[in-house]
């Protein structure tokens, strides 16, 4: 909580200076940064949809392109969201001293590192966003129930923020960071219902699928791209939802304990 010899700006322009400030820094190489997000659904496309869609026609009932189409927006935030909240914090946190800055101003630990999971979960959207608007013009991404992924982008750049961000609380040196993406993330992209179906799973496996974040990403996106969803989707989200708030309570309690020392 802000102090009360020191006189805070409202909650949401503080939030607001945090999230305004990564937007500039990354908006100024905005080529650089904006070409990728529309780059690798392409390559993705190609080099897996359209190889591997020769030899499997339909997965879980529908084409191919179309099962790949509408996990592929909340993968891309995930990915990105990991990054921004791994990568780029302990690089502001340790090398840049960013932070240090920042906290000179009037705001607290706790807006910091909520305007970071903002700044996440609209880095989330905004890939999101762009796997959609390439999807579409290869025809794979289902209108218009594909404008909803976006906002699963966010929700799923939130969460892996939070998550990311409680990893780089314990993290001492940048390339631990490895040992995450390689252990955790990238095996959850294939386990999660991305490039098949939850029940080609062995039995045993499914209940171990489940605990995996993506999986509720995918889900409720998917379900809400075509159209279909239900009880479940309810349920996803709240899981989404309870988990970031879990993971960013975590999260910043242990930052900044690590900032003060």
């Amino acid at each position: 909580m802000p102090s009360n010899d020191r006189c805070y700006p409202p909650l949401g322009r503080r939030l607001h200076s945090v999230w305004y400030r990564h937007m500039r820094v990354y908006t100024r190489n905005l080529v650089s940064n904006g070409l990728p997000p529309f780059l690798e659904p392409v390559i993705f496309l190609v080099g897996i949809g359209v190889g591997l869609g020769k030899y499997i026609t339909s997965m879980d009932g529908m084409p191919y392109l179309l099962f790949l189409a509408t996990a592929l927006p909340v993968t891309s935030s995930m990915f990105t969201a990991a990054y921004e909240c791994t990568f780029g914090t302990f690089i502001r946190l340790e090398f840049e001293k960013a932070y240090d800055g920042m906290l000179a101003a009037p705001i607290t630990v706790r807006d910091l590192f909520v305007g970071e999971l903002l700044w996440a979960g609209t880095k989330g959207l905004f890939f999101a966003a762009c796997v959609v608007a390439v999807m579409a013009c290869f025809g794979t991404a289902p209108m218009p129930g594909s404008l909803l992924s976006p906002v699963v982008g966010f929700l799923t750049g939130m969460m892996f923020g939070a998550l990311s961000l409680l990893v780089t609380s314990f993290v001492k040196n940048i390339n631990h960071f490895n040992f995450y993406f390689t252990g955790f993330l990238s095996p959850m992209f294939f386990f999660s219902g991305t490039v098949f179906p939850l029940g080609s799973l062995p039995a045993s496996l499914r209940p171990v699928a489940e605990l995996f974040p993506l999986t509720h990403s995918v889900r409720l996106a998917r379900s809400l791209a075509l159209g279909q969803p239900g009880p479940g989707a309810l349920l996803d989200l709240l899981f989404l939802v309870t988990l970031t708030a879990i993971a960013a309570q975590l999260a910043i309690e242990r930052l900044r304990r690590r900032m003060v020392l």
